[in-house]
């Protein structure tokens, strides 16, 4: 009978997890096409009949940026995602009366500080091979609406400010001085396209150069840029749903621990005491975190890999 009543939790818990993970797949399916039929309006906007829970959440979360703020003003250092790590590390030794959850947080801060630069990096490559697409596209389109092409490109450098900021605003500023006061355009752009995720724009000043030089038409070859940079965007983007299956299919896996700790600990067994304060439970501990560490590293090997080939 017990052994019965434990399946039956059992599976509760596993079908709640993929009830959860559906709807999360769901609201982000939703998100997005909330986003493009609205035109770029912002779709995590709560509309006017949104449950209070939505409102208050809000609220947290602007007191928590305050504080988060006035905490890196006075310190001078700048608190990422990453610190969530010992500070989840810390509550846990706390519940389980162990160090073990706060030195394990102090040991993977640095490797999620890493990641995060990484997707960061990967993130803002993207939005500059969007921007310099677009950038082609108008610049394609002002050349046949009949605008000198200097013009044409300060215009569309103009819009390109900002993929990274300030930061970004400041690295194309020459660029922009150049298409306005008749410098060497070509050369602006090869330093531009040395940012990861701008290296269209060394396209561009071929481009430029074989219509000043040669008189080709500017317009088709602009066309053909922004061409092959969508081409590689929806290729991209079609491996990435592509691998969104073994993704999503690694990370329940890899919770799978996690919901066992869970369901000890709603049974009455006290799995963190004995995980956490007795040598057999540590050295099993060890063996699991070594093991799922391995797996996770060896399915981000995986999809590194088919990401390369591509």
């Amino acid at each position: 009978m017990r052994n019965a009543e434990l399946l039956t939790v059992w599976c509760a818990a596993v079908c709640a997890a993929g009830a959860v993970w559906r709807l999360h797949r769901q609201d982000e399916a939703v998100r997005r096409a909330r986003l493009m039929l609205a035109d770029g309006a912002r779709a995590d906007a709560a509309p006017a009949g949104a449950p209070r829970w939505r409102a208050y959440g809000g609220q947290v979360r602007d007191v928590l940026r305050w504080g988060r703020a006035r905490v890196e003003g006075r310190l001078g250092i700048r608190f990422g995602r990453e610190m969530w790590c010992p500070v989840a590390g810390t509550v846990l030794a706390l519940l389980a009366h162990s160090p073990v959850p706060a030195l394990v947080g102090a040991l993977a801060t640095p490797y999620v500080r890493r990641v995060l630069r990484a997707r960061d990096r990967r993130r803002r490559a993207e939005r500059w091979q969007e921007a310099v697409a677009g950038l082609c596209a108008a610049v394609a389109g002002d050349l046949r609406a009949g605008r000198p092409p200097d013009v044409a490109l300060a215009e569309g450098v103009e819009r390109l400010r900002g993929p990274d900021g300030p930061d970004g605003a400041e690295c194309v500023t020459p660029l922009l001085a150049a298409a306005r006061f008749g410098g060497d355009v070509p050369s602006a752009l090869r330093r531009v396209a040395a940012r990861p995720g701008a290296e269209g724009l060394a396209g561009v000043a071929a481009c430029w150069e074989v219509s000043v030089n040669g008189g080709a038409g500017l317009a088709d070859g602009l066309d053909r840029v922004a061409a092959v940079l969508r081409a590689e965007r929806d290729q991209r983007e079609d491996l990435r749903a592509q691998l969104a299956g073994p993704r999503s299919t690694a990370a329940m896996l890899a919770l799978l621990p996690a919901f066992g700790v869970v369901l000890g600990a709603t049974l009455g067994a006290d799995p963190l005491r004995v995980l956490l304060r007795t040598p057999a439970g540590l050295g099993c501990l060890l063996v699991g975190g070594a093991l799922e560490w391995a797996g996770l590293a060896w399915t981000a090997r995986i999809v590194s890999a088919a990401q390369e080939a591509t």
